[in-house]
């Protein structure tokens, strides 16, 4: 399964993944709107990987299949409670 994968210009670290190159017909005008021109970035076999980077590909691979497209989100920040707490409090 080869997939197309495009950065948003206007969300850092936020990824769309695509069955065909330059085809965004699948996805919906508000999503395109937050995302932005979708700038490309690479292309991958899934079929060749057993895992990627931040996502799972299991869960890339069902929405490729389900909805043409899958939408990969910036990574959550949930600062360290050790950070929080001032220095003086240990």
């Amino acid at each position: 399964m080869i997939c197309f994968i495009y950065r948003s210009i206007n969300k850092a670290d936020m990824y769309l993944y695509t069955l065909q190159k330059d085809e965004f017909s699948d996805i919906s005008e508000p999503l395109l709107k937050v995302f932005g021109k979708p700038e490309f970035s690479m292309v991958i076999d899934l079929k060749k990987r057993k895992t990627l980077a931040r996502v799972d590909i299991k869960k890339v691979r069902e929405h490729l299949k389900t909805d043409g497209y899958y939408l990969q989100m910036p990574p959550s920040i949930i600062p360290d409670q050790n950070y929080l707490t001032p220095k003086d409090q240990d």
